[in-house]
């Protein structure tokens, strides 16, 4: 089985960012994105402070994204997750298997103790990701995102030190 890879941001990205762009993709996200935008979210990936995107690659080919960065959270500041796979690259595990490398990236690169994932409660695919991925469910919350568009979320958290990292 080939295995899959984090490669850093690069301007492949925005061709990840457009295809991932679409209504099936984006509906748990406030949907779909105009080029403006993207282009804004593809340059501010770049510059993240504390925090990095990712693209996961197969074979040399970018099949989806995943990246890290610092939110205020319940009164802390937490890395929150974000991911996305392809929809030919879907359903064969790529989606919690990059979302792992990820956090082991953030686990030895970053300096939050806390990494966590907000899908919205209908996005079973989603959580399905974190559930995998080793999250803990920490309950409901209500999320903005993006933002003006609040939604309800999953609250799921996993530990970036101790015995897993």
């Amino acid at each position: 089985m080939t295995s899959l890879i984090l490669a850093p941001w690069s301007d492949q990205g925005l061709d990840v960012l457009h295809r991932q762009n679409t209504a099936e993709l984006m509906e748990h996200l406030g949907g779909p994105e105009t080029a403006e935008q993207l282009l804004r979210r593809h340059e501010r990936y770049f510059s993240l402070a504390d925090g990095q995107m990712f693209l996961a690659v197969l074979d040399g080919r970018a099949v989806g994204s995943v990246g890290y960065w610092t939110r205020e959270w319940d009164g802390q500041r937490i890395y929150e997750t974000g991911y996305g796979i392809l929809p030919e690259y879907q359903g064969r595990g790529f989606a919690a298997e990059a979302v792992r490398l990820c956090a082991e990236r953030a686990a030895r690169e970053g300096s939050r103790p806390w990494l966590h994932a907000f899908p919205s409660v209908h996005h079973g695919a989603s959580n399905a990701v974190c559930r995998k991925a080793g999250f803990e469910l920490l309950g409901e919350c209500e999320f903005e995102y993006p933002p003006g568009n609040f939604i309800r979320s999953n609250n799921w958290r996993l530990a970036l030190s101790g015995p897993r990292y």
